[in-house]
């Protein structure tokens, strides 16, 4: 039991101030964080720390780093670890990068090439130092002294910073010739085999007699995957230099290309690990493609796991075991708005670690930070997702800004809105802005039409389709919006922040009668015989059944949504809760006239019906009840008048 739990079964402030989870990045978190203590070893760290996978694919805050960060962490890997991160320097060099004579997906290849084959060299000889007994192998001499000759230091911190320079290096070397007389080769004389030789084919030729060096020496020294475990490339963080520039794409598909041929190469010796943001890869286009399928696993998390890991970074920061039932029964709330916390919690999160870490810190802090509260109550989960709404759509259209310039424009049109959205709805919205927008992203014209902007917004994560009685979000299944589909939702995520709460933005109906006006007035109940009174009683019972027939209808009508149908439900339950508040008899010395409030009640039905309508959230059957009472209504308050028809009579 967690010492800090009172008797009474409540936290007390000391396991709230200790109550931490983490930090938002693994750079950090792997530091002054939990990411070590709290790590939840997933399919893409087995995947990763097993060899079968060389791609680890992820949207960001989706733990890509955190695996890396692991990887460097473990103990257990001893045959060397190489991180590399390029910065602005890099990449400028990288996709600048040019060789005549091949495209540009394969010169950046090389520059890669290059970069692996120089850091698995300063590996070999400094392991060969250490877990070799100093053995001086002649393929290991020779490996040391093509480093010297060509000015890099056997030395150096491993992915340090000095990539830019090895790389501005390395490509001078690649475009002119490097010094390859370790390997008895004499660059300028023995590759120059003819004048016709392109730029490239002379640099492919240099760069072959390195690798071969690299290779010859692994083997050698029998770094085979027997005596001790493999020498781990990993390249991470490349979204801090790509831009959706075609020059970018290539020192993507360069690297791609690069490692999977280093592998081969290497064989058991040394593997690579790409960490690539989703959004990246999925923009890239080549010819080798379908050949990576194997090498891919992409990090998906489902509530479970995403509660696993709120529970066990839970568990490390108070320093004692932690009950789920401790967790989000004392230290936060039991419900929020009548749900259970933790699925109230991670409904409003995008299905990823980052996003979890930084709503639960939120909450922490609310009511321990700002208040000083001995545990979380449900106003402080509340105000704390009013404040990770804003961050989470600030944060979404930066994630996409290179991508998708124009995202956070598209949120103009759901602010103040229905969560629910159809696509005639929002065709609508988007015609009224569209010609503003492409005149501002005149690049980015082709995709913003009405079908561009849903994908691109599904894609993101920002909408989820309806599909049966399930919404979807991409993240939750493969398949892209289908032309047929005519219902979103935006995510609960970022609801608040754009003023979405409810499920549509239905006209509200405003109660005209409240117990304390009935309570302070002075009613005078007429008797039962009076004309009058006894024909506004029946009136008031009329639309008491229309409210009843409607809600019936809305009962049945399997094509709404349920959020929909109950938001409907919860306008007419007012209307109908309402007439109850009128006592029989009663009406006139309320001074109800009840034609004035029939009419007024059937004009409301209406502004329903053509709502529902316009916004194409019902197919008929609702918006045609409403109307059907409406007239029937109208009809009998005619009749109360002295017309014909539905006459009530005396």
């Amino acid at each position: 039991m967690l010492g800090d739990i009172k008797g009474d079964g409540m936290a007390d402030g000391s396991t709230l101030a200790q109550l931490h989870f983490g930090r938002e990045d693994a750079e950090r978190d792997v530091t002054e964080g939990l990411l070590l203590r709290g790590f939840l070893p997933n399919a893409a760290y087995r995947g990763a720390l097993s060899g079968r996978k060389m791609l680890i694919i992820g949207r960001k805050g989706s733990g890509k780093s955190a695996v890396c960060m692991r990887l460097m962490a473990d103990a257990g890997h001893d045959g060397g670890t190489v991180l590399i991160t390029p910065d602005e320097a890099a990449g400028e060099e990288i996709r600048r990068f040019e060789l005549q004579g091949l495209p540009g997906d394969s010169a950046k290849a090389l520059i890669w090439r290059y970069v692996f084959a120089v850091h698995a060299a300063r590996h070999i000889v400094a392991h060969a130092k250490g877990a070799h007994g100093g053995h001086r192998l002649d393929s290991v001499k020779a490996l040391g002294r093509f480093l010297k000759q060509n000015g890099e230091s056997v030395d150096a911190t491993p992915g340090g910073g000095r990539l830019g320079e090895r790389l501005a290096q390395g490509a001078r070397g690649l475009q002119t010739s490097f010094s390859l007389e370790a390997f008895g080769v004499k660059a300028g004389m023995d590759l120059a085999q003819s004048s016709s030789d392109s730029e490239g084919a002379r640099a492919l030729r240099q760069l072959e007699v390195v690798e071969q060096g690299v290779a010859k020496a692994f083997a050698d020294l029998g770094c085979d995957g027997d005596v001790h475990a493999p020498l781990l490339l990993m390249v991470d963080q490349l979204e801090q230099v790509w831009s959706a520039e075609p020059d970018s794409n290539s020192m993507v598909i360069g690297l791609l290309l690069a490692a999977k041929h280093a592998a081969g190469l290497y064989g058991r010796s040394a593997r690579f690990l790409l960490f690539l943001r989703a959004d990246i890869y999925d923009s890239l286009s080549f010819g080798e493609g379908d050949k990576f399928r194997g090498d891919e696993l992409r990090i998906t998390w489902t509530e479970h796991d995403l509660r696993t890991l709120a529970l066990t970074r839970a568990r490390v920061s108070v320093g004692e075991e932690l009950s789920p039932e401790q967790l989000w029964t004392q230290l936060f709330p039991v419900t929020v708005r009548g749900e259970d916390t933790a699925t109230y919690l991670f409904r409003h999160c995008l299905p990823r670690p980052r996003d979890v870490i930084q709503f639960l810190n939120a909450c922490q802090d609310e009511a321990w930070l700002k208040h000083e509260r001995e545990r979380i109550t449900e106003a402080d989960v509340e105000q704390a997702g009013r404040e990770f709404s804003a961050w989470k759509l600030t944060d979404l259209s930066a994630e996409y800004l290179v991508a998708h310039p124009f995202l956070k424009h598209l949120f103009l049109l759901f602010q103040n809105t229905g969560y629910v959205v159809t696509r005639t709805a929002l065709a609508a919205r988007f015609e009224a802005a569209a010609a503003s927008i492409r005149d501002e992203f005149p690049a980015y014209a082709h995709a913003l039409t009405l079908t561009g902007i849903i994908d691109v917004l599904y894609e993101v994560g920002f909408l989820g389709v309806r599909r049966g009685n399930d919404v979807v979000f991409a993240g939750d299944h493969g398949l892209p919006v289908q032309p047929h589909e005519t219902e979103f939702h935006i995510h609960a995520c970022f609801r608040a922040a754009l003023g979405a709460t409810s499920a549509t933005d239905l006209r509200r109906y405003a109660p005209q009668f409240t117990d304390d006006r009935i309570a302070s007035g002075n009613l005078t109940l007429a008797a039962s015989g009076g004309t009058t009174l006894h024909r506004d009683d029946r009136l008031l019972q009329a639309l008491a059944r229309s409210c009843h027939s409607v809600l019936g209808q809305v009962g049945r009508a399997v094509h709404l949504t349920q959020d929909v149908s109950n938001e409907i439900e919860q306008r007419l339950l007012l209307v109908l809760d309402d007439v109850n508040h009128i006592p029989p008899g009663a009406a006139r010395s309320m001074g109800v006239d009840v034609n004035e409030y029939l009419l007024a009640t059937t004009h409301y039905f209406r502004a329903l019906s053509e709502q529902l309508r316009v916004g194409g959230l019902d197919t008929g059957s609702v918006a045609d009840r409403l109307e059907e009472e409406a007239r029937r209504l109208v009809r009998l308050a005619g009749g109360s008048q002295g017309s014909s028809g539905d006459s009530l009579g005396p």
